[in-house]
C-alpha cells in the first residue's frame, strides 16, 4: 500500500522546497538586473530569507510593547543603572528581554544601544494598565510568550506592533491618561468622626469633588505641584484635558471611587499633589481658593497624596496616528483588540493590590492624619517677608 507521509516528512519536504526557493531567489540576486545593477530589493529579501534560512539573527526592528504591571514594591519604572538595591520595573523587563533573546546581553547594560525610551517615568509604588516602551529588538517567534516567560506575573506585555524607525516614545506621546483609586472617607469632613468602613460618599460632596478637579483643566503654571521647579520655570506651566471623579463603589466592604485625570504631560508627583490639595479643600483644612493661589509665584504647602492609588491608564499618539497610521505600513498606535487583556489585568493585579495594601497598610487613612500638620494659609505677604529676610 502506498505510504502516507508523516507529518515530519511533509515539514522536511515544504522546507527543502523553501531553501530551493531561497536558493533561486540569492542566484536570481546574483544576476544582474537588465541595466546592469543587482537588483537591491531582490537581494535585501533574498538576505533576509538567507538569515531566517540559517537562523542566524532575525532582523532587528523598532517596535513598541504595551506593557501592564502593578508597581508595590518597585521604586518606580525607569531603571537606575548602577544602584541595584532600588528594583525598578525595567530591571525586570530587560533581564527578560535578554534571556528571551530579542536583545544581546551587551544592550541590557546600555540601553541606548537598543533606542530604548520609555513613555512615561511612574514614580515608585506606581503601577500601569497601558505603559508604552519602543526599542529595537529582533523580531523572533512567539516573541510576547517568549518574553513574559521571563517576567513575574505581576508584569506583562500584553501587545506588540511595528513602528516608524525614528520612533520614540516619549516624544510622540501627546497626551497620558491616569486613573486614582481612592476610599471616598477620604472626602469625609475632617470634623466628623468616620467609621471608615461604613461611610458613604454623598452626591453633594461628589459634586464638590468634581466642581474642584474641574479647577484644573486648562494650561496652568503646576510649579507647587511638584519638587523640581520654580515658578518661573516655563516647563512648570502644563495643560490638563479632563479631570474627573466617577461614581463610587464597595470592594471588600470599603467604598471606593476612580479620579481619571488626562494631561499632555505631568511632571513628577504632580498628580498626586493635584488629588491631596482637593483633599485637603473637600476635609475642610484649605480654602477653595488656595488652587488659584497655588498657580501663582508663591510658594504654597501642597501635600502629596499615596503613589498606591495611581496607574498609568493609556498613552495617547493623536498626531503620530494621523499621519502615520493609515499609511499602509504602519498600525494606528491604539489598542482596541487588547482591551479585554487590560481589563482583565487590572482586575487580577492592580486592583487587589490598592484594596488589599489599602486594609493592611491604611496608606490612605494614614496619611490623612497628616494633614493637619500643613499649613495652608501662610499668605503671600508672609512668604514676601521670609524670601526678603532669607535673601
Amino acid at each position: 500500500p502506498p505510504q502516507v507521509p508523516t507529518m515530519a516528512e511533509d515539514l522536511r519536504a515544504a522546507a527543502a522546497s523553501q531553501a530551493k526557493r531561497v536558493k533561486s531567489s540569492s542566484e536570481a540576486a546574483e544576476r544582474p538586473a537588465e541595466n546592469g545593477h543587482r537588483d537591491k530589493r531582490v537581494k535585501r529579501d533574498a538576505d533576509e530569507e538567507d538569515a531566517e534560512d540559517q537562523n542566524k539573527k532575525s532582523p532587528k526592528r523598532k517596535i513598541v510593547l504595551l506593557m501592564a504591571y502593578s508597581g508595590k514594591g518597585y521604586h518606580g519604572m525607569q531603571r537606575n543603572v548602577g544602584s541595584s538595591q532600588f528594583k525598578t520595573i525595567e530591571d525586570d523587563l530587560v533581564s527578560a528581554l535578554v534571556q528571551s533573546g530579542c536583545i544581546p546581553e551587551n544592550h541590557g547594560e546600555d540601553m541606548k544601544k537598543m533606542s530604548f525610551q520609555r513613555c512615561a517615568r511612574t514614580d515608585k509604588g506606581v503601577s500601569a494598565a497601558g505603559q508604552i516602551v519602543s526599542l529595537k529588538v529582533r523580531l523572533i517567534d512567539d516573541i510576547l510568550e517568549k518574553i513574559n516567560n521571563h517576567l513575574p506575573s505581576h508584569i506583562r506585555i500584553l501587545g506588540l506592533k511595528r513602528v516608524t524607525g525614528g520612533f520614540n516614545s516619549k516624544n510622540k506621546c501627546d497626551a497620558r491618561t491616569y486613573s486614582y483609586m481612592l476610599p471616598t472617607f477620604a472626602f469625609a469632613h475632617k470634623d466628623h468622626d468616620v467609621q471608615e468602613e461604613v461611610y458613604r460618599l454623598d452626591k453633594e460632596t461628589l459634586e464638590k469633588v468634581n466642581k474642584l478637579l474641574a479647577c484644573y483643566k486648562g494650561t496652568h503654571n503646576f510649579h507647587n505641584f511638584t519638587s523640581q521647579k520654580g515658578p518661573r520655570d516655563p516647563s512648570a506651566k502644563r495643560y490638563i484635558m479632563e479631570m474627573y471623579c466617577g461614581e463610587p463603589f464597595v470592594r471588600e466592604n470599603i467604598e471606593f471611587a476612580v479620579i481619571k485625570v488626562k494631561g499632555q504631560s505631568f511632571m513628577m508627583h504632580q498628580i498626586r499633589k493635584m488629588i491631596g490639595l482637593v483633599i485637603a479643600i473637600v476635609k475642610g483644612y484649605a480654602a477653595e481658593s488656595i488652587i488659584e493661589r497655588s498657580w501663582g509665584e508663591e510658594k504654597v504647602d501642597v501635600p502629596k497624596a499615596p503613589g498606591l492609588g495611581l496607574v498609568l491608564e493609556r498613552v495617547h499618539f493623536e498626531k503620530y496616528n494621523r499621519r502615520f497610521g493609515n499609511d499602509g505600513l504602519h498600525e494606528p498606535l491604539e489598542w482596541t483588540e487588547e482591551e479585554q487583556k487590560i481589563a482583565l489585568f487590572k482586575e487580577q493585579y492592580i486592583y487587589p493590590t490598592i484594596i488589599n495594601t489599602e486594609r493592611e497598610e491604611k496608606s490612605m487613612a494614614n496619611w490623612l492624619n497628616t494633614l493637619s500638620i500643613h499649613d495652608f494659609n501662610s499668605s503671600a505677604v508672609g512668604m514676601q517677608a521670609n524670601n526678603k529676610s532669607s535673601k
